[in-house]
């Protein structure tokens, strides 16, 4: 990779959360992680991010969600910055995130911010990276920040981080509790080895059920496929969701799925009006903290706009 000019101005990109639509979990291998098997889809919840030349590294966040995201350099989308900053020599910049995604919810928030930062700064640093340039560097950031990149609906493998095409048809409506608090994607991991200790957990492969339900764009195809091998240490560590799957299906809900490792949980409906009905039965029920309406698949990381100074 070349070196970068420093551009002037500022650029900003909007990025979307995933549901995991499936996610199977294989044995742990000898590096810690766990192979997968899992289909993402990119939904209508959004972050912002901007970057901006500075004369030191910085991030700030900022919105209703922005509680619990850290502003060091801990933050996955500074993180990202200066990562691809030492690939091209390019100049420190300041990172500024606004968050619409919930923070450790189950919905690659950090994520998505970091594949926002990295189109963000192909932009600002005029490096012209492929898409499958950019989905590499993402790829040594984390798990889900390659699918950020891309959006749309793809299964992942590895890690996650190796993406293929899946066709889906259509566009899904999802309402999306938001619970208190978040739960530590490596205690859930932790807690489903607990629970499947001495068990024969097999290889993990997408299920052909899935795929052909995707492929038909009927949502009431879709409700019955939807699987999650965490979710039974989600509700171990959070006995409270079960509370709130129960409610969901109760209001009338096709499907209900803890997202990722929670403590998020998607319910899969059937068009927008049954997700305004569901959205405020669920608030009505004072089982949920909050609730987000949002529609899938979208776009990834997309630049909204660039500044010049």
């Amino acid at each position: 990779m070349t070196s970068a000019p420093t551009a002037p101005g500022a650029v900003t990109v909007r990025v979307p959360a995933k549901v995991n639509l499936e996610l199977l979990v294989g044995p742990v291998r000898d590096d810690g992680y766990h192979d997968l098997s899992t289909v993402y889809q990119a939904v209508s919840l959004y972050d912002e991010v901007t970057v901006a030349p500075a004369d030191a590294w910085g991030v700030s966040v900022s919105g209703a969600l922005a509680d619990g995201v850290p502003t060091d350099g801990d933050n996955l989308a500074l993180r990202a910055a200066r990562f691809l900053a030492r690939r091209c020599d390019a100049d420190p910049v300041h990172v500024s995130i606004r968050k619409g995604i919930p923070v450790a919810g189950g919905m690659a928030g950090g994520s998505a911010d970091a594949a926002a930062t990295l189109v963000a700064l192909d932009q600002l640093w005029e490096l012209d990276l492929e898409r499958d340039e950019l989905e590499s560097v993402a790829a040594q950031l984390g798990s889900d920040v390659p699918f950020l990149v891309a959006g749309g609906t793809a299964m992942g493998s590895g890690r996650g981080e190796l993406l293929a095409p899946v066709l889906a048809r259509g566009t899904y409506h999802w309402v999306l509790a938001l619970a208190d608090g978040g739960l530590s994607t490596p205690a859930v991991y932790a807690e489903c080895d607990r629970l499947r200790a001495g068990a024969d957990v097999p290889a993990p492969v997408a299920t052909p059920a899935l795929m052909a339900a995707l492929r038909t764009g009927d949502p009431h195809e879709l409700a019955p496929q939807l699987t999650n091998d965490l979710q039974d240490a989600a509700l171990s560590l959070r006995p409270d969701l079960a509370e709130v799957l129960s409610a969901g299906m109760e209001y009338g809900a096709l499907g209900g799925i803890v997202s990722g490792s929670g403590p998020t949980i998607a319910f899969l409906v059937d068009g927008s009006e049954a997700g305004i009905d569901l959205a405020v039965a669920l608030t009505a029920s004072g089982v949920v903290r909050d609730v987000r309406r949002a529609t899938g698949p979208v776009h990834g990381a997309q630049v909204l706009h660039h500044r010049v100074d």
